[in-house]
């Protein structure tokens, strides 16, 4: 199995849900994100998405877009990405690591350069948001046949005839976008996204994480109750932002464990 396979096998005999936090690479600068993607497995993260920095992160809300050009300031790049990731694999094999972001980086430094990059490095899986299904071949393909797992995002406008389409190659797990629009900006009644996920479930095996509007334990909670793992990315983001280079892996340390809390003491719907 892979390392996602097993992650999410270890949190089903664990009966709980997990947090998969995003962050987004050499975001303020290359030191203190290696220092942040060291901190959050102690601090409860069951799985890291590690954002590629772009110019135009157009699914993204203005935390993330801010998070992007900073990184790009600092010299992020998706070398220095996959840098990060091989750095982080020399002090933990086990957390899985998904690189989420768009094509036009990939594209650029070449698919196949990309893919032997990656899985040299220690990546787990791709979320490229601006890929759909009918361009599978571009990327989903190849990363499938590179031991990759491609994670696709199913959303509210994704309706029982383009649903399996979406599914068609996805591994790893299925992220649900609980709200139409970019991240970050609101959030999802529980209700709604309880019956989304059962519907989803009805479709696919695979385990099924919910985010886009999660910004505190609490919310973390209602979701970790109905879905398979809780995604929180924007509101990581911001709190990055608002501590100093010094201070921003133990304020990121201190956030994930409130959100890791949440999760794990969540009333599991059975």
């Amino acid at each position: 199995m892979s390392r996602l396979g097993d992650r999410f096998a270890a949190l089903r005999r664990d009966g709980r849900a997990g947090l998969v936090t995003y962050v987004m690479a050499a975001d303020p600068d290359i030191a203190t994100s290696e220092a942040i993607l060291a901190a959050l497995p102690g601090a409860g993260a069951d799985v890291i998405e590690l954002g590629m920095p772009f110019t135009d992160p157009m699914a993204d809300g203005p935390a993330i877009q801010a998070a992007a050009r900073r990184a790009l300031a600092a010299g992020g790049s998706l070398a220095v990405t996959l840098d990060l990731v091989r750095r982080f694999r020399a002090g933990d094999d086990a957390t899985p690591i998904v690189l989420m972001g768009y094509y036009n980086p990939i594209w650029r430094h070449g698919v196949d350069r990309f893919l032997d990059g990656a899985r040299e490095a220690g990546v787990d899986g791709l979320i490229v948001v601006d890929l759909p299904p009918e361009e599978d071949d571009e990327l989903c393909v190849p990363a499938r046949e590179a031991g990759l797992d491609f994670i696709r995002l199913a959303t509210p406008t994704t309706d029982a005839r383009r649903l399996p389409a979406v599914l068609a190659n996805t591994s790893g797990f299925l992220y649900y976008v609980a709200i139409a629009g970019i991240t970050g900006t609101r959030s999802a009644a529980a209700g709604d996204v309880a019956h989304a996920v059962e519907r989803l479930r009805a479709a696919t095996a695979l385990p099924i994480a919910v985010g886009f509007g999660v910004k505190t334990p609490e919310q973390a909670a209602e979701i970790a109750a109905v879905a398979d793992a809780v995604v929180v990315g924007s509101a990581i983001v911001d709190t990055i932002s608002k501590a100093s280079p010094q201070e921003a892996a133990e304020a990121v340390r201190a956030f994930v464990g409130s959100l890791a809390e949440g999760v794990r003491t969540a009333r599991v719907v059975a």
